[in-house]
């Protein structure tokens, strides 16, 4: 009778007892999780100040027209971001054509062929290319593709597809090893781990149930991955391919390595070029404080994170209507 008293005095007790520590930590954690919600838009926010307030003498002195400006010329301190916006761009379309039938293929043979003994070696050795150093990439790049892409395979294609009408442009003028699809190429092999594992991920998503049906009525197994698995996510697909995009346009260290950092603008895949990450690289070293050099590169810091703005809010929105459709 006593255990029994005590028992339902116990229960009040320690009620009481944990209500005012309750009342402390509560409001102290939902406190902590407002400010880490706060700290990363000020710190988003505080970087964007920067870098439009550092360029935005560059942006007075030219004009709206260093955006596409052509002109890059320390001597005389004219500066433009229009190559370097033009390299950013295509060496990064050229990275996500190749990554991403790869990509497609790889992610395929480990989820539908690969057998059990084979998927596991295949898959870490995947994830290992994403721990490599960019500049490790990129010195590997230089020693080894780049001469390779001078002496094996820019020669014959120049030979073979430059006479060629329309498309012979992309395929015209010297070998020299470096240049945009070398740096595409090199982009391509590091954004291949980050696409390569959310198409893993999502094919292994699909219900088996879907798959088995499919192949009930008598599908074949790329009929079921072309109908039935790549339907099914191709909405974290479009993601996946728009995170790798996101990913070769801020490359630095291994784009400068083999993209030859010519301020020149060309329709050519073999003729060197620049992109906004290896022209901040190169440059700022010898900009020195205040100078209207640095003002530019600064803005051209400010230009390279509008388009990775504007390429995450297209993500979204085609993520949106495929959800909607």
């Amino acid at each position: 009778m006593d255990a029994t008293l005590s028992g339902r005095q116990a229960g009040p007790d320690l009620i009481a007892a944990h209500k005012p520590t309750g009342r402390v930590s509560d409001p102290v954690f939902v406190g902590i999780l407002w400010a880490s919600g706060i700290l990363v838009l000020l710190l988003l926010g505080l970087i964007i100040a920067m870098l439009f307030e550092g360029g935005l003498p560059a942006l007075r002195e030219f004009g709206i027209s260093f955006v596409w400006s052509t002109t890059w010329n320390p001597v005389t301190e004219v500066f433009g971001a229009g190559v370097m916006v033009f390299g950013t761009l295509f060496s990064a379309v050229i990275a996500v054509i190749i990554a991403l039938p790869l990509s497609f293929g790889i992610a395929f043979f480990l989820t539908e062929i690969a057998p059990g003994p084979l998927r596991r070696p295949i898959g870490v050795a995947i994830q290992l290319l994403a721990a490599i150093p960019s500049i490790i990439y990129g010195m590997w790049g230089f020693f080894i593709v780049v001469p390779l892409m001078a002496a094996y395979v820019q020669p014959p294609l120049i030979d073979w597809l430059g006479p060629l009408p329309v498309i012979g442009a992309l395929f015209q003028g010297p070998p020299l090893g470096a240049g945009m699809l070398t740096a595409g190429l090199i982009m391509a092999i590091m954004i291949l781990p980050f696409i390569t594992a959310m198409f893993v991920e999502v094919l292994e998503s699909v219900p088996p149930m879907i798959k088995e049906s499919a192949y009930g009525v008598g599908a074949t197994t790329y009929e079921v991955y072309r109908n039935v698995s790549v339907p099914y996510g191709r909405t974290a697909m479009v993601g996946a391919v728009m995170l790798g995009l996101g990913r070769a346009l801020g490359e630095t260290m291994a784009v400068t390595f083999v993209i030859g950092n010519a301020t020149r603008m060309s329709a050519s895949l073999f003729a060197p070029g620049a992109t906004i990450a290896s022209t901040i690289a190169n440059e700022f070293p010898e900009a020195s404080t205040g100078s209207l050099k640095l003002q530019a590169l600064l803005e051209l810091g400010f230009i390279l994170f509008v388009i990775s703005f504007i390429v995450l809010a297209l993500s979204r929105l085609l993520v949106r209507s495929r959800l909607k459709g």
